[in-house]
């Protein structure tokens, strides 16, 4: 899979870019010459997680579970993992980007002067947050950036980035996107590797990549995965993969073609292979099977 916010680094000249230690800023204008995806679908990682301003343009976000529309002047949050780009390809594509590493988030919480609470326990991989005044004069001011041919010194970065979470969290209107900023500071480490494999098992994602998505090395990834699941990650991915297929194929008439490229499957034929050993039948029976 590509890994997003490596393939952002990698084009300074479709996009200004300003770094911040990990954080990076970016304006990124996106128009039919210019595109990071060449193709209709496109599947994705990123470490960290990003939050954008659509300045003009759509996209489809599509995870495990959801597709996610996303089109002009909507502000959108989506956490780290992985996830399938649906390109508009008549269409350019133009944002304001930022990407955001966990342990920043939690950082810039911290210095709050009230603890951060939110009683919605529930959050989707993808949030859109709420339009407010205070927002939309953030973005205001940050356009001015770009507008400037020096580059601002990296300890003002540092600031915005800490704006940018504080005016968010003083919202109680994204009441899903706080309990994630809650999540992020108060979860078990047992929850959130769960958490990663549930919302991401259906991607291509190497095992290192889920380690790093689940913020540990890729031996204790793998101990304590064997530990809460009781197999190894491989076998249990491999299972996870081919029960998603069956669902797509019997349940959502997909392709097998469809159903191989969105249970992460490096290709069709593997991915028939691997039914067919699972479930006895080659994935185009699979429609009149009563499982």
């Amino acid at each position: 899979m590509v890994n997003f916010y490596e393939r952002v680094l990698q084009h300074p000249d479709y996009c200004r870019q300003f770094n911040c230690s990990d954080s990076l800023i970016t304006v990124f204008i996106c128009p039919l010459e210019a595109r990071l995806m060449k193709t209709r679908f496109a599947r994705l990682w990123s470490q960290h997680n990003y939050l954008f301003y659509v300045i003009e343009g759509k996209k489809t976000w599509h995870t495990a579970n959801n597709a996610y529309d996303i089109s002009k002047e909507t502000c959108v949050f989506v956490r780290k993992g992985a996830w399938i780009f649906e390109n508009f390809l008549e269409n350019g594509f133009c944002v304001v980007l930022f990407f955001i590493p966990d342990e920043f988030i939690c950082n810039t919480l911290k210095i709050r002067s009230k603890p951060l609470n939110a009683e919605n326990r529930k959050y989707e991989p993808v949030m859109v947050l709420d339009k407010s005044d205070t927002l939309s004069a953030f973005f205001l001011s940050i356009s001015s950036y770009f507008a400037e041919t020096h580059e601002p010194d990296p300890s003002l970065l540092e600031l915005k980035f800490k704006e940018l979470i504080l005016t968010i969290a003083d919202n109680p209107r994204n009441e899903e996107l706080l309990a994630y900023f809650c999540s992020l500071m108060h979860e078990p480490q047992q929850v959130s590797l769960q958490r990663v494999m549930n919302e991401n098992y259906c991607f291509n994602l190497k095992l290192e990549q889920f380690a790093q998505l689940s913020n540990r090395s890729l031996a204790t990834f793998k101990r304590d995965f064997e530990k809460i699941y009781g197999t190894t990650p491989g076998k249990w991915l491999l299972e996870q993969r081919l029960n998603h297929a069956f669902r797509l194929l019997k349940d959502k008439q997909k392709t097998i073609n469809e159903a191989s490229f969105e249970s992460g499957f490096e290709s069709a034929s593997h991915f028939s292979r691997s039914f067919k050993k699972r479930f006895g039948l080659v994935p185009s029976a699979c429609k009149q099977h009563p499982l």
